[in-house]
């Protein structure tokens, strides 16, 4: 493989982030791929690709064994078909989030993972989100001692966003969106052994599913977590994160330039709040690529890998579990 890696990007409405993200990693963009012809030739001229690397046809990305890599941002409900093909055909493969929407499918794309020896990601954006990376190494570094409690949201108002694929019951609002809420948390704080969650609707009636839910984490018996997913909120687009520490607090999103920092003096007392500067980069796909291509180049584990991306996923499941049947889930996290 030479070290320019040839991408694919497949899906265009939602996968022009990726195409730009490969192209700052000075990736060749071999191809671009999307059923909607209108969609594939605004992303062609936009970037322009010569029309001869334009296709409707995924399939066309599968066998083409000039291609190295492939991503994959189209419905949830395709992903898990298309990036198997993909796989099987010896490309690596960087998946858009949620992995996918049933247990039978999360199996069945570890077991064609695991039985390829090509790499594959699952693009938990929120993992190369600015505020949330400086989060994470301020846990990391102690500076806010041990977590005993770690909130975030995910709120995004679907009003204009509801399309046939949007409303499939098996893409409840937790899943589709309020995965990115969800694997943060578990970037944080790691994985939660039991979940308790409420829902209700009241703002998307084209939808059959609840269109805002809460759910109460426990992860041992000194720290638990709280996330909320609101798909029809009347406001701008945020998931606000507020982190609890025993020596601290840190309280930020992925679309302000700051964030504030609480820590304590030598005595235990409060120090007045800290702002923080963070660059704004709310989909930070050329991050992400990077990650993606130095494992592929270098030969290095994937950190968001198919079991990583079902785990999220099935904690989603619990929240939508507990919030119907009314009742605690344990999350089955054995993949």
């Amino acid at each position: 493989m030479a070290d320019k890696l040839r991408v694919a990007n497949i899906g265009m409405k939602f996968g022009m982030s990726h195409v730009e993200g490969a192209m700052a990693c000075d990736a060749e963009i071999a191809a671009l791929c999307d059923s909607n012809e209108e969609n594939l030739r605004f992303a062609g001229e936009r970037y322009s690709i010569p029309e001869d690397r334009w296709f409707t046809d995924y399939k066309d990305i599968v066998n083409n064994k000039d291609i190295d890599v492939a991503t994959v941002a189209i419905p949830d409900q395709q992903h898990v078909k298309v990036s198997c093909d993909l796989l099987r055909a010896g490309k690596h493969v960087l998946c858009e989030k949620p992995l996918a929407l049933t247990r039978e499918d999360l199996r069945e794309i570890i077991k064609v993972s695991d039985e390829c020896d090509a790499k594959f990601m699952v693009g938990q954006i929120c993992r190369f989100t600015p505020a949330f990376m400086k989060a994470k190494e301020l846990i990391d570094l102690g500076v806010i001692g041990d977590l005993y409690f770690v909130e975030s949201e995910y709120a995004h108002d679907y009003m204009k966003l509801v399309e046939n694929w949007r409303a499939d019951p098996n893409r409840h609002g937790v899943i589709g969106g309020g995965c990115h809420a969800v694997d943060l948390i578990r970037w944080l704080a790691g994985d939660p052994i039991e979940v308790f969650a409420y829902g209700t609707h009241r703002l998307l009636p084209t939808v059959p599913y609840d269109d805002a839910t809460v759910a109460i984490m426990k992860f041992n018996d000194n720290l638990m977590g709280k996330v909320f997913v609101s798909t029809g909120c009347k406001r701008d687009y945020t998931m606000r994160t507020c982190i609890y520490g025993t020596k601290g607090t840190i309280i930020c999103d992925n679309t302000s330039p700051t964030m504030t920092l609480f820590t304590v003096d030598e005595e235990g007392v409060v120090k007045e709040a800290e702002t923080v500067e963070i660059v704004v980069n709310n989909h930070n796909a050329a991050g992400e690529f990077e990650v993606f291509a130095d494992a592929i180049l270098n030969n290095k584990p994937i950190l968001t890998d198919a079991r990583e991306g079902a785990k999220t996923v099935e904690v989603c499941l619990a929240i939508v579990e507990s919030s119907q049947t009314g009742e605690k889930v344990v999350p089955k996290l054995d993949f």
